[in-house]
């Protein structure tokens, strides 16, 4: 296991103040802010820990409201909105230097049996065996990639992707909004659904909003951009070991506004639907200064 991935584990591993509050830390990685994945997933857990008996989590709905501070704490305040004969409903509000920074509410169910369906994988797609780490390809295409990009693919991370193509990295080709990127944790995933899911949680914040810039020749490391996360939906349709590479396939339907829309899916590798996104975000084009 990476120490990346230890980290992970430890900060999900949130301190206990109070009835219905936590504190959470955030690694000391140089970032400028927290990463929202990380908020994301650290509210799950508070949220979990307060719901008694065999419910897990199926849906989830959260705000970003400020950027996170990575050298302060982060404390998460649960409110238990209903525990019902089925349903579990609870919200989360992540606080720093006395404000409200980020809020989820999450609702959890206990497991029935129902009809069931799912769409299917794309079958377009190369294995994770025939693709390149985004560092390899870096380091194997001989193009003239920018420091902040090179930088911030080196770094080590719980996480490894491989995206399926390059173009949008390293162009301004104007591509469908349609990406494919395999990916999977760089440690063993303790066999915990609740830990899991907010593994699940963690991840599904990578790559999604840049989708939205592809049908105008642009990513989400271009200069010219600001990008932020505005807000995220998550739905857990199946449990998953998080033991193998998954597929986050996403398309965005929209943009307008300074404000683009994606959606996406995660598929195990054997073509099962784990779980569904989506998420609005600011793209906005920065202003040219003027003279």
């Amino acid at each position: 296991m990476t120490s990346a991935m230890q980290e992970l584990l430890s900060i999900l591993d949130l301190e206990r103040l109070e009835h219905n509050l936590f504190r959470g830390r955030s690694p000391q990685v140089g970032w400028q802010r927290v990463f929202g994945g990380q908020v994301i997933s650290q509210a799950l857990v508070a949220a979990q820990r307060t719901v008694e008996g065999a419910r897990f989590v199926h849906s989830l709905h959260c705000y970003f409201m400020l950027p996170g501070d990575p050298a302060v704490p982060i404390v998460y305040q649960v409110d238990r909105l209903r525990d019902g004969g089925s349903f579990t409903t609870r919200r989360v509000t992540a606080i720093q230097h006395g404000h409200a920074i980020f809020s989820l509410e999450c609702s959890f169910h206990v497991e029935e049996e129902g009809m069931e369906h799912q769409m299917p994988m794309p079958l377009d797609v190369p294995p994770p065996e025939e693709l390149k780490t985004q560092f390899e390809l870096i380091e194997s295409s001989g193009l003239d990639i920018p420091d902040a990009i090179r930088k911030f693919w080196a770094r080590e991370r719980p996480l490894e992707i491989k995206p399926v193509n390059l173009a949008h990295y390293v162009s301004r080709e104007k591509l469908e909004p349609v990406q494919h990127v395999w990916v999977r944790m760089t440690g063993e995933v303790p066999d915990d659904r609740h830990l899991q899911a907010a593994i699940l949680a963690y991840l599904s914040d990578m790559t999604l909003l840049d989708t939205s810039t592809f049908p105008h020749g642009r990513s989400g490391f271009d200069p010219q951009i600001q990008m932020a996360s505005l807000d995220h939906a998550m739905w857990f349709h199946r449990t998953h070991p998080l033991d193998d590479w998954l597929l986050y396939t996403a398309d965005s339907p929209n943009a307008i506004g300074s404000r683009g829309f994606s959606r996406g899916l995660l598929y195990s590798r054997d073509g099962t639907l784990v779980a569904s996104t989506a998420q609005e975000g600011l793209v906005r084009l920065r202003k040219k200064p003027t003279k």
